[in-house]
């Protein structure tokens, strides 16, 4: 498997980890917590450079605040990265 196709389905998967605060009311408001800076932390490892930081940064940003968690910034990051950004 390519390595984009491989960051995809990770990063597919890393999205779908980030909705299960939704699953559990309550309990899942505090696993954002620990759930935000540890999807920064993945991002700027999938991702190098200044536009990994950046998404990193957007990623902490975006599952620490409530009732953000639906944007599936893994998967933009990708879009962005391997269709946007072509190089």
């Amino acid at each position: 498997m390519k390595d984009k196709y491989k960051k995809l389905l990770i990063g597919l998967v890393l999205d779908a980890l980030g909705y299960v605060s939704f699953i559990i009311p309550g309990v899942g408001e505090f696993s954002d917590i620990i759930w935000a800076p540890v999807s920064g932390w993945l991002m700027t490892k999938l991702y190098k450079g200044k536009p990994g930081k950046i998404a990193g940064l957007i990623s902490v940003v975006e599952e620490a605040l409530p009732g953000f968690d639906v944007i599936p910034t893994f998967t933009l990051m990708w879009i962005y990265t391997y269709v946007f950004n072509k190089k």
